[in-house]
């Protein structure tokens, strides 16, 4: 594999916290750019820290492969929401990317029946519905925790076939065609989030992005996402 492919996975985990969506906790991943049954996404480690030398590669079953030609994966701990990663990239074959952070903008959201509105055209992605996983209603009481294979398909299950999915009382996931455009959707997540909570307190109805809007400006987006990338790239590697 192109040592590329890593240091550009890397290079999205700091930029999550570069552009303040992750802190010590959070994690993205991207499908095998060879193998679609396999996925690679770093070792259990915080975010800001993560290297190409620190990404692992496991199979869609969320266990790692050990590959003597590259040492991924070789004795290394691996996330415990690793299942999250899994369950979506095992429902949803258009999936080439995952984020997963903790943003406290985003959260409020996750516990209240105001859905979260695209506010503007970066954040026309949301348009086309954001809808809430509750642990509760599958497992009853939990650690909140995406631990295991059955957590990650039913969380893949309410995801369905939007953009991004918020978990009650934990945090939000974001998916796409590219690593470059889960990031900027894991990105204007959390802003729009906080552009919506501004702007419910002019009061009034909000003229945020309907659906079709929504397609058609995230198509351009997903076109054009290469400038923000390469400036986003530039500021952590």
């Amino acid at each position: 594999m192109d040592r590329a492919v890593l240091e550009d996975l890397a290079a999205a985990s700091r930029i999550l916290v570069d552009q303040g969506v992750f802190d010590a906790a959070g994690h993205v991943s991207m499908r095998h750019p060879e193998r679609a049954d396999r996925f690679l996404m770093s070792r259990s480690l915080a975010p800001e820290l993560v290297t190409a030398d620190d990404i692992m590669e496991f199979t869609l079953d969320c266990t790692p492969h050990d590959d003597p030609s590259t040492s991924l994966g070789a004795g290394r701990k691996p996330f415990i929401e690793r299942f999250l990663h899994g369950g979506i990239y095992q429902k949803r074959a258009d999936v080439m990317a995952v984020a997963h952070g903790h943003s406290a903008a985003v959260i409020p959201f996750s516990l209240v029946n105001t859905p979260m509105r695209a506010t503007y055209h970066n954040a026309a992605f949301l348009a086309a519905g954001v809808p809430v996983f509750d642990i509760r209603d599958r497992f009853g009481s939990t650690d909140i925790v995406i631990s295991s294979a059955e957590k990650g398909a039913a969380l893949a299950d309410a995801l369905a076939d939007k953009n991004v999915l918020l978990l009650r009382a934990h945090g939000f996931v974001a998916v796409a065609p590219t690593l470059e455009s889960a990031v900027f959707r894991a990105i204007f997540t959390e802003v729009s989030a906080r552009v919506q909570l501004q702007a419910a307190t002019l009061g009034g109805e909000m003229a945020a992005l309907d659906e079709e809007e929504g397609r058609k400006a995230d198509a351009v987006n997903l076109a054009t996402v290469g400038r923000s990338w390469e400036l986003w790239k530039k500021r952590v590697m």
